[in-house]
């Protein structure tokens, strides 16, 4: 059975992202980020997470690396990965996690 969700409509999930579609064994989300010059708090998921960044840019801190983000880059946090966000300017990702994130 297919599933549709559309993004202006979607429910906020308990972090602030948007909940997109989302089947059994993977899940997908979109995060906005609007305040520039923050980080957001270190975190560790027992999933794997691969993004795609639509606008903005922001550093990606895995494991006391770095990663730069721009519009176009994507991105992989593999699982039990300590890691943040260091949000530079306005950001919007889509990011697909396996298993879904709960």
């Amino acid at each position: 059975m297919a599933t549709r969700v559309s993004a202006h409509g979607a429910a906020a999930g308990p972090h602030g992202e948007i909940v997109l579609a989302k089947g059994e064994r993977l899940g997908m989300r979109m995060w906005r980020a609007e305040e520039p010059g923050t980080d957001k708090p270190k975190t560790t998921s027992p999933y794997e997470t691969v993004g795609y960044v639509i606008s903005g840019r922001a550093e990606l801190v895995v494991g006391g690396e770095t990663v730069p983000l721009a519009a176009g880059d994507s991105y992989c946090v593999p699982a039990g990965a300590e890691h943040t966000y260091r949000i530079m300017e306005t950001f919007t990702a889509v990011e697909a996690t396996a298993p879904p994130a709960k």
